[in-house]
């Protein structure tokens, strides 16, 4: 691979600093109280949502790269460009889709790894979890704050934005460490399984994600999850309240929360 392609291959795709750029922007807003408070909510959470995405698809590219599958950089995973992925419609639209129907965090799909070309079961373990440990280290930056005490003045709709998008963190990093095929989780352990077990599963693997989306819908299976990811942002210093009002702030087409004063 020469040079020149090379650093194309790894030059960041202005899309990302964009993103970036809604995210301070919004934030802004919604410290200063300069913008529509519904709408900057909005912004800051799929700008901060979709710029999550792109760093979570880069960590399996790059862990890939440096495995020995060189196809990342032609690619282009290594741009952090969401318009790059093999599925943009399931890594980028569908998870946010996710976020405005259900508030929850859903991984989408991931770039494309020549698998065969990673060195060793432990590489191949870790190309797949170094997208849900970019999420689990995004949780905890996102929810410092709030341990630290250093939005305990802050505006309430910033709060909850803030509180909201950690929580979408959190329950990225918990669906895919599930061990479903298709799913990151799996594949940390699809290296150590017996050859005949990798092959029966191959097949059922592209529709793991709908599987996990449909068990969501079941009123006993979701009542528990929720009751798992609230213990986790609570033990992170998140509230349910706080995640709860970032949700009415963020589908502001719905009025919004009737009233949003979080305990100090």
């Amino acid at each position: 691979m020469d040079a020149s392609r090379t650093r194309t291959g790894r030059r960041i795709s202005p899309v990302f600093p964009a993103l970036l750029a809604v995210l301070g922007a919004s934030a802004w807003g919604l410290w200063t109280g300069f913008a529509a408070v519904g709408a900057a909510v909005f912004l800051f959470v799929v700008s901060g949502w979709i710029a999550s995405l792109c760093l979570h698809e880069y960590a399996h590219a790059r862990t890939a790269l440096h495995g020995g599958d060189l196809s990342v950089e032609a690619r282009g995973y290594l741009t952090l460009d969401p318009l790059k992925y093999t599925h943009a419609l399931l890594s980028v639209v569908l998870p946010v889709l996710f976020v405005v129907m259900g508030g929850i965090g859903l991984p989408g799909g991931a770039v494309f790894i020549e698998r065969e070309r990673i060195r060793g079961r432990l590489r191949r373990s870790l190309v797949s979890a170094a997208g849900p440990l970019v999420n689990a280290a995004l949780a905890a930056a996102l929810t410092a704050p709030f341990w630290l005490g250093a939005v305990d003045g802050a505006p309430v709709a910033f709060r909850c934005a803030l509180a909201f998008l950690a929580m979408l963190q959190v329950t990225a990093a918990v669906l895919n460490l599930l061990p479903v095929p298709g799913l990151d989780g799996y594949g940390v352990l699809e290296p150590w399984l017996p050859h005949g077990i990798r092959r029966q599963v191959e097949p059922v693997a592209p529709f793991g994600l709908l599987a996990v989306f449909a068990c969501l819908w079941i009123p006993e299976v979701n009542a528990v999850f929720w009751a798992g990811i609230d213990a986790v942002t609570g033990t992170l210093g998140v509230s349910r309240q706080e995640t709860a009002y970032g949700l009415e702030y963020f589908r502001f087409w719905e009025g919004g929360p009737s009233s949003a004063v979080i305990p100090r």
